[in-house]
């Protein structure tokens, strides 16, 4: 959680600063989910994130260099620069990828689910969504996918309460627990800035769904920023954004931690290193080169094919 909130916060800098080409959104303040239920998948585990994913896949060991050079549009990237914030991947450690549609990453993670079930490698998929999906038919037809084979996939939403700019009672009718029970998946809703609640709710559900079929996993969160970085929040009253650190859950964990008897100092020493490892990558970012024009087509248009006579 110390990563993913030292990354996010030089990110918003780097934004401001004019350092990254396009839009970001952070998941400050939801950083529990990120780690509570990645930190419970396997090797053999998948998962597509969304346009709010830099938590997840930095929980899930993204090389932090790798992270930045993608982030601000280097060679170096994990996606050689050409995925930027939205987009970020990585297949060998299972990150199917972020996605800018909202609810597009669903089907990614359930293709991934009955792959791992046609191919019995005895991993399981996980779909993080927000709760602004939950009016999407994306959801409506995974849901019904998943549950007529018994695939092995978690869909795990992020509810912050916020479906870009408007409260999510707005955009969605139901509740996600009784969309879960239209289709007869299993359903639990769990405190997401609570890193130990969600980590045994994952753990929980992540191995209901290797042993016999799928799960819904919704974690209640806040989201400290905006929608997108820049965005003025002026939906949001003031009182409400003053008082969203009151539940962080870095603080919340670190509470736990020293009635726990671990020391303040390795809590701090902690820290340190987590900001040196981030200098360290965003030096690397910055002296790494731009892409070269011609890596544009690269993995993008297959030259054509010719026959004699055509």
């Amino acid at each position: 959680m110390l990563l993913i909130r030292a990354t996010e916060t030089a990110l918003s800098k780097l934004f401001a600063d004019g350092e990254i080409p396009g839009f970001i959104h952070l998941s400050v303040g939801q950083e529990a989910v990120a780690a509570g239920v990645v930190g419970a998948l396997g090797d053999r585990d998948t998962f597509a994130t969304t346009h709010r994913g830099h938590g997840h896949v930095l929980a899930r060991g993204v090389a932090l260099d790798r992270f930045f050079k993608e982030i601000m549009g280097r060679a170096g990237g994990a996606c050689g620069g050409r995925g930027g914030s939205m987009h970020v991947a990585d297949l060998a450690l299972g990150v199917l990828g972020a996605n800018g549609i909202v609810g597009a990453g669903l089907p990614l993670a359930t293709g991934s689910a009955l792959a791992h079930q046609t191919r019995r490698t005895g991993g399981v998929a996980v779909a993080f969504f927000g709760d602004g999906a939950m009016a999407e038919g994306a959801l409506h037809e995974c849901l019904n996918m998943a549950a007529l084979w018994a695939l092995p996939l978690v869909f795990v939403c992020e509810n912050n309460g916020w479906s870009e700019f408007s409260p999510t009672s707005r955009q969605f009718a139901a509740s996600l627990g009784d969309l879960g029970g239209a289709f007869g998946i299993p359903h639990r809703r769990v405190d997401g800035n609570d890193v130990a609640a969600v980590t045994a709710a994952a753990e929980d559900v992540v191995e209901g769904a290797r042993a016999g079929g799928p799960r819904i996993l919704e974690c209640v969160t806040t989201r400290w920023h905006g929608h997108f970085e820049g965005d003025p929040q002026r939906y949001r009253s003031a009182d409400e954004i003053a008082g969203l650190p009151e539940n962080d859950p870095l603080r919340r964990s670190a509470a736990a931690l020293l009635a726990a008897g671990v020391g303040e100092e390795a809590l701090a020493s902690l820290a340190e290193a987590v900001d040196a490892d981030v200098r360290a990558a965003l030096d690397a970012a910055r002296e790494d080169a731009l892409p070269d024009f011609a890596a544009a087509y690269r993995d993008v248009y297959t030259p054509a094919m010719h026959t004699a006579g055509a």
